[in-house]
């Protein structure tokens, strides 16, 4: 292949979760994920999707399948690279403490608190969902 710009961009990420309608409620709630850009259902297999969009564009596509289960749940990120696939989301925010505790007093788990990232001037944090879904949160360095 050759070094062709493709004009690569994120269009959304896409997550399988057991409740779509609490997951729902918890990302519009705690991830402020409030605009609905599309519902789908099918009846066979039974899968219902929302994709979610943030005020500043994120997507974030969540699929509930009947009869979908878990290999295991991921104590850390660490404990998630022990497993080949993706292990977690990574987000963006302009204030990580103010995003962590707002994210976790909206229900989502403690990981790991904020704290300096390897990038100069960078801080991250981690936090699960309520069905225990990884998230990072980063806090890019000030310009």
């Amino acid at each position: 292949m050759t070094d062709v710009d493709l004009g690569l961009g994120v269009h959304h990420t896409s997550l399988s979760v057991a409740d779509l309608d609490a997951q729902r409620a918890w990302y519009q709630r705690a991830l402020g994920l409030h605009e609905v850009v599309e519902e789908f259902r099918l009846d066979d297999p039974a899968v219902r999707t929302v994709v979610l969009r943030s005020g500043s564009g994120v997507r974030l596509e969540l699929i509930e399948r009947a009869g979908a289960s878990r290999n295991r749940a991921y104590a850390d990120p660490l404990d998630a690279a022990n497993t080949l696939g993706f292990g977690h989301w990574a987000v963006s925010v302009r204030d990580l403490d103010t995003a962590f505790a707002g994210i976790v007093a909206a229900g989502g788990a403690e990981v790991w608190p904020p704290a300096d990232a390897v990038e100069p001037g960078a801080r991250f944090a981690y936090v699960k969902d309520p069905e225990g879904n990884l998230i990072e949160l980063i806090q890019p360095p000030t310009p």
